[in-house]
């Protein structure tokens, strides 16, 4: 799989920060809650108007606070603690129980739309797979993105939150490497849902990637070459400064 997007790493930042409450608002509305696109940039920019609920808010901001950890540490390498990382910021202020860390014997999920449950995840497993999907070679940034998101979202390694976590992450690869963000437009929400419901009872990725690849990466083009793989920079991760 090619990469869709070409752009410089700056270049991409800046992109991502311009789409940045789009994203967020197309996230809020995947998990089913009911905001507009300018309640979502009220909340993103500190006003909060009637109608809009406490979860509405707090997932919101939470998303806005991940993007943020995001986009202040593109130089360090997705792995497992990253992961939880993220997952500990999208669930922060008691929005999931015991976010950022793994599930646990006795702390089953169900998926709606499905009976098909996920095992209890292994954490040895999971940081395995996610440290072999990160060095496999000859994978696309586009490519190791999808599958590293597909990985996250069928592993269900959290309580809650997994499918923000893993688009945070798949968002992490992608615009790390100038290859464009990750976001599922409104009209094509209730078709992600459908594919990833028969991604989720079958195992096969590939028509959900396919997908995702066609219609939901978005960039803007640049003339020269942009990286094919993700740069393996970063030791210490950093804290955004204020909001």
């Amino acid at each position: 799989m090619k990469n869709k997007w070409n752009m410089t790493i700056e270049q991409n930042i800046a992109f991502a920060k311009r789409s940045l409450v789009d994203a967020i608002w197309k996230s809020a509305r995947l998990e089913g809650l009911s905001v507009t696109f300018p309640q979502t940039d009220d909340i993103y920019n500190g006003y909060v108007g009637s109608g809009v609920s406490v979860d509405a808010v707090v997932t919101i901001n939470n998303l806005k606070h991940a993007w943020q950890f995001l986009l202040a540490n593109l130089d360090y390498p997705l792995d497992y603690p990253y992961v939880c990382k993220l997952n500990s910021l999208v669930g922060a202020d008691n929005l999931i129980y015991r976010a950022g860390r793994i599930r646990e014997e006795g702390q089953e999920v169900g998926i709606g739309g499905t009976s098909w449950k996920p095992n209890i995840p292994s954490e040895t497993k999971t940081k395995r797979i996610l440290a072999e999907l990160m060095e496999i070679q000859g994978y696309s940034a586009t490519d190791r993105a999808l599958q590293v998101l597909c990985f996250l979202m069928r592993n269900q390694t959290f309580l809650d939150g997994n499918k923000r976590t893993a688009m945070l992450a798949a968002n992490h690869i992608l615009i790390g490497c100038g290859c464009g963000i990750l976001s599922i437009p409104i009209e094509f929400q209730e078709e992600f849902k459908i594919k990833l419901i028969a991604f989720y009872e079958t195992g096969n990725a590939e028509d959900l990637k396919e997908f995702l690849y066609q219609n939901c990466i978005f960039g803007q083009a640049r003339s020269e070459e942009a990286k094919t793989d993700y740069p393996f920079a970063g030791i210490k991760w950093n804290e955004p400064d204020g909001e």
